[in-house]
């Protein structure tokens, strides 16, 4: 095969293409090292990217982020703080010269400091009064160290109270004046005050002492506010220390019961419903008692008393006594007796007996001595026999102390040939008496019996525990007291808005009315008074304020001391009448708040009016487009708010 002919390039253009090689090696070289530079520039970038992005990760910093554009490192991200953007920005200057950085990082807008929680403890005890918390500005801490230096029992205060510059937060003003309320009222109390509520913790001196402290501080406390109280009594001394229950027709009942402990009490009530009692069992746990084996001894004596079925038994500290009816039979006498002398504790004394019938007392025969207590007037009546002239005069004498001198009433007669300890029995029979509201004392030839009622839940144990005293061991007696919730002046204590519901309900049978023009109650309102007198009873120091409102005859300014003169003749009428008005004002409305229409003379009768409303942290005195400020005043009659009403044309006032 023939080859291809030689390629022959003249001689003059043999020049020309090595210059055309030579230039195009050279663009190639160009390119080569353009395309050189490039990759190692961005392998710089990204490699300073890399490096400053793992410092901040490494520092704490995940916000930051690094980008790079040639020799440029730009810095972007939210920074929560100024501090950390400062802080992220000399970082990456520590990497790269700190021109070639290019800061874009913003920071969190900053955040509003909240107020801080304003609270106060105050504690009262016999050492003085201590006041611990924060404050919202204002005259607060002074008014608190005022009102702790003015308690008349309080020798010293401590002041650790401090203010801050916020406003006061809702309800702050109210907590604060009720915990003053609770800080004079209580002698040993802890007191904590925030814009939560408050929680006052506090001892009494006695069950009655928490009751009252309970029913003023319900009373005062504001509408809203949350409160929580907790108030205790220290364990009363039971002396002597008394248990008696009863089995009979009626049923397993407590006439009397104590114990020393929670726990023993628990038990002595479970013994009780195991020995047939039923309903609301209820046991006093005091000091005083005579063994710690109380509880052991009287659930023990009780089983042995469900066991013969009747009688009662009696603790009177460690004395027992035990009285079988006589429908028990004498060998589940001896049996259930055996049994509970073995298992009583040393201590305790039993002395056991069972009633024979011919012992039994006909429900015929007339009591020996009988002594009433009437329930209106309280009077005693005392009548049957005594001793002689000396035995009358002792019995006269103490019945008088304890029921008042000008409230005995004596009818009995000398009788020389009474029974040794006649004149005890008598004066343990009154003295039970006294206890009660109302009721009887018979003292029979075997027995002393009280009858009666009484507002005071302890007042069975109180009667059982005079009579085991002063009756003294194995002397039978009769129980028969009971509760009358109407009769507790604690219990019966009306709520604030039950004491305003009470005048409304007079008010719409009996309405208050003036003379014409006049602040003078009418004479068909007198009656009116007495009845809401007697609506307002143990309603002391509820917060009550009495509006006077009248019709639009006559001018603006006239209505208005017109309808103050009224409100404030109600509220004299009251005190007049014993009530406790400490908690009223007396609040003149004028004609601005109408509920009827004024141009008829029925409306304007219904606009003459004396309105009852409570007291609210948030109450207003003026409504409507054309009323102005009420006058208000205390009870004293002293102006709290006097305003310059708007006068209208005058005219006699009509009201």
């Amino acid at each position: 095969m023939a080859l291809l002919p030689a390629l022959k390039i003249p001689a003059l253009q043999q020049p020309v293409l090595a210059w055309v090689l030579a230039g195009a090696a050279f663009a190639l070289a160009g390119v080569l090292a353009l395309f050189a530079g490039w990759g190692l520039a961005v392998l710089v970038e990204s490699r300073t990217a890399e490096v400053i992005r793992t410092r901040m990760l490494t520092a704490g910093y995940p916000w930051a982020q690094v980008g790079t554009d040639g020799l440029i490192v730009s810095l972007t991200g939210t920074a929560p703080t100024e501090a950390q953007r400062f802080s992220a920005v000399n970082l990456a200057g520590s990497l790269v010269d700190s021109g070639r950085l290019h800061d874009d990082f913003t920071v969190e807008p900053a955040k509003v400091v909240a107020p801080p929680r304003f609270s106060v403890e105050m504690m009262r005890n016999d050492d003085g009064v201590q006041l611990i918390g924060l404050l919202p500005e204002g005259d607060g801490k002074a008014q608190l160290a005022q009102a702790a230096a003015a308690i008349p029992s309080v020798r010293a205060a401590t002041d650790m109270l401090e203010t801050a510059a916020y406003p006061a937060p809702p309800q702050w003003a109210d907590a604060l004046q009720f915990g003053l309320t609770a800080l004079k009222l209580l002698p040993r109390a802890k007191i904590s005050i925030s814009a939560e509520g408050v929680e006052i913790i506090a001892i009494a001196g006695s069950e009655g002492e928490k009751r009252q402290f309970e029913a003023v501080l319900y009373q005062a406390a504001p509408q809203g506010l949350a409160v929580t109280t907790t108030i205790t009594a220290p364990r009363p001394v039971l002396t002597p220390f008394t248990l008696r229950f009863v089995i009979d027709a009626g049923g397993a009942r407590f006439d009397a019961c104590s114990a020393d402990t929670e726990g023993a009490r628990a038990r002595i009530l479970a013994a009780a419903v195991a020995a047939g009692a039923k309903g609301d069992l209820t046991c006093t746990v005091g000091m005083g008692v005579p063994s710690p084996s109380w509880a052991q001894a009287t659930s023990a004596s009780m089983a042995a008393l469900a066991t013969m079925g009747a009688g009662t038994v009696t603790f009177s500290d460690a004395d027992i006594t035990l009285l079988a009816a006589e429908t028990v039979s004498q060998d589940s006498f001896d049996s259930a007796i055996g049994a509970l002398r073995a298992n009583l504790p040393d201590v305790f004394s039993l002395e056991a007996q069972r009633v024979e019938p011919a012992e039994t007392i006909s429900a015929s025969v007339t009591a020996e001595f009988i002594a009433m207590l009437d329930p209106k007037t309280h009077n005693a009546e005392l009548r049957g026999r005594l001793g002689d002239g000396l035995m009358q005069n002792v019995v006269t004498s103490f019945a008088k102390a304890r029921f008042g001198a000008d409230k005995v009433y004596v009818a009995t007669t000398p009788d020389p040939n009474l029974p040794a300890g006649w004149t005890e029995r008598v004066m343990a029979g009154l003295q039970a008496l006294a206890v009660l509201d109302s009721g009887k004392v018979q003292v029979l030839q075997n027995t002393v019996e009280v009858t009666g009622i009484s507002g005071q839940k302890t007042a069975s144990d109180k009667v059982s525990q005079i009579l085991s005293d002063r009756l003294g061991q194995g002397r039978p007696f009769k129980v028969d007291v009971h509760y009358d919730k109407a009769l507790d002046p604690m219990e019966g204590l009306p709520t604030p808005q039950e004491c305003v519901e009470r005048a409304q309900s007079v008010q719409s049978s009996q309405k208050i009315s003036f003379d014409p023009g006049s602040a003078a109650l009418d004479a068909a309102s007198f009656a009116a008074m007495g009845t809401l007198a007697q609506a307002f009873k143990n309603c002391a120091a509820v917060k009550i304020e009495i509006g006077g409102h009248t019709d639009a005859q006559g001018s603006t300014q006239g209505n208005l001391a017109l309808s103050q003169g009224r409100a404030q003749a109600v509220l004299m009428a009251l005190l007049d009448r014993q009530v406790d008005v400490s908690g009223m004002r007396a609040v003149g409305y004028g004609e601005s708040l109408p509920i009827a229409d004024n141009a008829t003379e029925a409306g304007r009768e219904t606009n003459r009016r004396i309105e009852f409303t409570l007291i609210t942290p948030t109450q207003r005195a003026v409504a409507g487009p054309e009323a102005k400020p009420a006058i208000e005043t205390a009870p004293d009659g002293t102006p709290l708010a006097p305003q310059a009403p708007t006068i209208k044309p005058p005219s006699r006032p009509k009201g």
